[in-house]
């Protein structure tokens, strides 16, 4: 007879017998696609993360096509949506990141993580599950850009698949930048710490090519603009939708997102080991 252990008001996981091993891969997709699972209903029943998630980007998107979308569209000759839209979607992916951020703290601190870690499930399905509800999530909040978009006139030029393709788009940085969110949570004792990941993300969009185009900033400054990961999201979701390059800045983007996992990867997979072992 197969029991269940309570994890929390919103889940269960099955308690296994000694046939299925905890280490298997079979484990491992089982696992994670239960606390996966346990996550996205979390944030629905949520109306605050549900509002942040949808609505507030969508918000944001239209006022800011309200603001700049003809003084763009006069300066570059085309839509400001093909920049706008996909440097909502980063914001939104980002900041999202430091909500994730913050529920790691608040569910270390409330001991769920170590009741987690006793129990009959895969190490590693924990860690693994909050980047699959983080890619749902932006996913999700992409997609309601996207129409938006739509709405208000942006097209894609390039077809459907370039189109499925604009939506994953985001999920390249946004885990990343997720990863590093995730590892600051693990290692801090202070929210603010974690919340200040945001003025990162603050600064990237600022100072990208989806707020003006590269040649509205100052010529001192333009590289950095260019350069910088937001920016060549921006320009592989425009070159996806618009036309134009795509595979240089998706090399540029891969570069930095390889380089922020690569550096965060072994001290979040420790910091979470950690976290999970507290009394």
């Amino acid at each position: 007879m197969t029991s269940t252990i309570e994890l929390d008001s919103v889940t269960t996981l099955p308690a296994r017998g000694d046939d299925t091993a905890e280490t298997s891969l079979r484990s491992l997709v089982r696992d994670t696609a239960t606390l996966t699972a346990r996550l996205l209903r979390r944030w629905t029943r949520d109306p605050a993360t549900t509002a942040e998630t949808v609505l507030v980007p969508v918000a944001f998107l239209v006022t800011l096509n309200i603001v700049l979308g003809d003084g763009i569209q006069r300066f570059s000759g085309h839509s400001a949506l093909y920049g706008s839209v996909p440097l909502v979607a980063m914001v939104a992916a980002t900041q999202g990141s430091t909500v994730g951020g913050l529920g790691i703290m608040r569910e270390r601190d409330d001991g769920l993580l170590a009741r987690l870690w006793v129990l009959p499930i895969h190490r590693a399905a924990g860690f693994i599950s909050r980047f699959a509800a983080e890619a749902a999530r932006i996913v999700l909040a992409t997609l309601a850009l996207m129409i938006t978009g739509l709405i208000l006139g942006m097209r894609f030029h390039e077809g459907v698949l370039a189109a499925i393709c604009w939506l994953f788009v985001p999920c390249i940085f946004g885990l990343a930048f997720f990863m590093m969110v995730a590892t600051v949570a693990l290692y801090s004792a202070k929210a603010i710490v974690v919340e200040a990941t945001a003025l990162i993300s603050g600064l990237f969009m600022f100072f990208s090519t989806g707020f003006v185009p590269l040649d509205a900033y100052p010529e001192w400054i333009q590289p950095a603009v260019q350069h910088q990961p937001l920016s060549y999201t921006i320009d592989v979701m425009r070159g996806l939708s618009l036309g134009g390059p795509v595979l240089t800045p998706l090399m540029g983007l891969l570069i930095w997102s390889g380089a922020i996992i690569a550096v965060c990867l072994i001290p979040a997979a420790i910091g979470y080991r950690k976290a999970s072992m507290r009394d």
